[in-house]
Parts: C-alpha cells; sequence; structure tokens
C-alpha cells in the first residue's frame, strides 16, 4: 500500500500524520505551530526524513494558496505568505509536494472518502467564525479566477449595505449567534459561546430561542440561494456545529418554508453533514496529491 506524509497547518498546532492510499490514517501526532517559516521547512524536513518510505507529501494550509506554491491572503500565521512554501519544502525534502488550502482539503476529504463519496459536483461549508468552504466540480476543487472559490461568507443576504455586519458570515455563524445574543442580553459576547446559546435555549431562554431560529432561517436562505446558483448534487455541512443532531432537520424545515412561499422553486437542495471533522484535512491533502 501507497503512504503519503500529511501536515495540516493551523494557528496552534500542526497535524501531521501517515495516509495510505485507501483513505486511512495509519498514525498521527501534532506539534505547536513553528514561529517561523524556517523553523517549520525544517519541521517537515525532520518528520520526511524519519519516514522516508512514503511517497510524497500533502499539505493543507490556510489562505489562498495558488497552483504554484505561493499563500495569498492573510491567517494567523503570517510568515507562510508571500514565499513559494511548496517550492522551499520539496527543495528541503527531496519529495514531491502537494499544497491546497484547508477548507477545500476539508472538501477532498468528503469527496475521497466521505458523505460525497462517488459525487461529482458538490459544495463543502464550514461554519465557524465565518462560513467558508470548497466548490468541487466534476470531481476537482473549483479555486476560481481570484482564488475565492468558497469564500460563501462574503456572500450578501440585504441590499443594505451600510452595514457590513449582513454578509452571511455575519449573520449566520457561530460567532454571529453569539454576538446577537450578547446585544440582546447587554453582555459582553466574550461571556458567551456557541455552546452556550444552544444549552440555554434548551432550558427555554426565549433571546436564544429566536436567536436559533433566525440563525436557521439564515442558514437556509444561503443554501437555497447556493443552490441555484450552483445546482450541485449535495451541499455538506462541517465545523462543530455539524455535531447537532438536529442540524439537517431545523435546516430543511426553513427550507421547506421558503420553497412553499416561492412558485418558481423546484429544487430543494440536499444537505448532509461532514462525515470527517478533526483529520479531515490530512485525508483531503493526501486525496488532492493523488489526484495531481
Amino acid at each position: 500500500m501507497r503512504k503519503y506524509l500529511s501536515f495540516d497547518i493551523g494557528g496552534t498546532f500542526i497535524k501531521y500524520g501517515i495516509v495510505g492510499e485507501n483513505a486511512t490514517i495509519i498514525e498521527n501526532n501534532k506539534v505547536k505551530t513553528p514561529d517561523t517559516l524556517d523553523k517549520l521547512v525544517n519541521l517537515i524536513d525532520e518528520v520526511s526524513k524519519g519516514n522516508s518510505e512514503v511517497e510524497g507529501i500533502a499539505i493543507s494550509a490556510p489562505g489562498a494558496v495558488s497552483d504554484e506554491g505561493i499563500i495569498y491572503g492573510s491567517s494567523a500565521i503570517s510568515f507562510i505568505h508571500g514565499p513559494n512554501i511548496k517550492e522551499l519544502i520539496a527543495e528541503r525534502t527531496g519529495k514531491s509536494v502537494y499544497l491546497e488550502n484547508d477548507a477545500n482539503c476539508a472538501g477532498y476529504a468528503e469527496v475521497w472518502d466521505g458523505a460525497a463519496k462517488g459525487k461529482k459536483d458538490v459544495l463543502v461549508m464550514v461554519i465557524g467564525t465565518g462560513i467558508g468552504g470548497s466548490v468541487i466540480k466534476d470531481g476537482k476543487i473549483h479555486k476560481g479566477n481570484n482564488l475565492h472559490g468558497g469564500e460563501f461568507g462574503y456572500m450578501l443576504l440585504t441590499t443594505d449595505l451600510e452595514n457590513s455586519d449582513h454578509v452571511w458570515s455575519r449573520i449566520a455563524s457561530t460567532k454571529a449567534i453569539v454576538k446577537y445574543v450578547a446585544k440582546r442580553k447587554q453582555v459582553d459576547y466574550e461571556t458567551l459561546s456557541g455552546e452556550d446559546v444552544f444549552e440555554l435555549a434548551e432550558t427555554g431562554d426565549q433571546i436564544c430561542i429566536d436567536a436559533l431560529d433566525r440563525f436557521y432561517h439564515f442558514l437556509a436562505v444561503g443554501i437555497y440561494n447556493l443552490q441555484y446558483i450552483y445546482d450541485p448534487e449535495v451541499i455538506l455541512i462541517g465545523g462543530g456545529v455539524s455535531a447537532r443532531e438536529d442540524l439537517i432537520d431545523r435546516i430543511n424545515e426553513k427550507l421547506d418554508r421558503i420553497l412553499s412561499m416561492i412558485d418558481l422553486a423546484k429544487v430543494k437542495p440536499t444537505i448532509a453533514t461532514c462525515k470527517f471533522r478533526q483529520n479531515a484535512n490530512l485525508l483531503g491533502a493526501v486525496y488532492g496529491y493523488m489526484k495531481e
């Protein structure tokens, strides 16, 4: 069985592991994210030398990753933006290297052996502090002309252009729920978490119940828009909120209401949660490597 060395570069930790060609993680580990580019390249080189049997190196990273290996945009790891990371690592390790955006890797994991296995046209959206994701077309990542494919959170859901908080990420993310509840309760939003809002709603807190109803509504509106823009086979939802058992049912309720009010709409989006969570980026990076 062919094996690959995979890295998931995060702001706090770098996860890494050996991934088999059958979508299994044979072994994995994590270390604190280094504070310089040299230390990052050294780390990858050291791990590579200890696993000389691997076919190559696959890397998931934040930011707008170009095919050439330059990471544009910004992230919590400022030093990865600008240099050609792919070339630096290939030169140091002597291995072939695949580098891709983390959300795109998560999408590839689902296509490889997850909830989108066997499908060609898929959208994967990850809900967290914002809303991002990936666009899969004919089984491959679609990055877009400006490397912004999958930046669903930028979508406007209102014509009120005086308020930048009306983009999808700032209305329907878990952070948005917390901010909405904190404003209604007149407390500092940092004293609340998404989990707190869900728990308070279950105890009958009306503000939190209203906030979640609003959350599901705006999620459904965005998903409806995505369906008619791209017409995918399935829209997958990831992020911490995807662990909630009632998530899909609640969004479907809102979609049914939307479709009942718009007589032109005949296609209901097919939605599901992602199969993979913490190891999605490791797996997806390897799948991208194998496809390339």
